[in-house]
């Protein structure tokens, strides 16, 4: 059954190439695409459990890869005129699934780590981090404006 994605939310599978030396895994390319510019690459170390939720940008798309650990990233559309206007998309990412998330703007999103370990999230976002006008809106992660509930899911 295939999932319908947030608009314009983009996923790109990642083919870890290994041997036994290690691996290499490409995670994003200028000629990918859904490649759009350069602005910054950050690393984020994250300690299970740790939730970092909610925040939107409004000219910024973040391409998130997670290297080291999972997570379960949240999607959720708060564009008025989008045609998923509404809608939230769950994905998991890292040593479980190696793929490439790509967030467009005005979406809201988030991230718990889960599992034992810490996560380490990298994101290659399409602008530089402006300190004096942070193009960064947020919510608490238990806002009742979105719908979810980051509790895990048993059964």
């Amino acid at each position: 059954m295939e999932r319908r994605l947030i608009e314009g939310v983009q996923i790109k599978p990642l083919i870890a190439h290994a041997d036994e030396r290690g691996y290499l895994m490409e995670m994003l390319r200028c000629d990918d695409p859904i490649f759009q510019k350069f602005g910054q690459a950050y690393v984020s170390l994250n300690y299970p459990g740790v939730i970092r939720a909610w925040h939107w940008h409004e000219k910024q798309t973040d391409y998130w890869v997670v290297v080291k650990g999972m997570v379960k990233a949240v999607l959720y559309d708060r564009r008025p005129d989008s045609p998923t206007h509404g809608m939230v998309n769950e994905f998991f990412l890292g040593d479980h699934n190696r793929v490439l998330l790509v967030i467009p703007p005005l979406v809201a999103h988030g991230y718990k780590t889960i599992g034992t370990e810490p996560s380490l999230l990298i994101n290659f976002p399409t602008e530089p981090y402006n300190r004096a006008q942070p193009d960064e809106l947020r919510l608490p992660y238990n806002t009742p404006e979105i719908p979810y509930d980051w509790e895990i899911r048993m059964g």
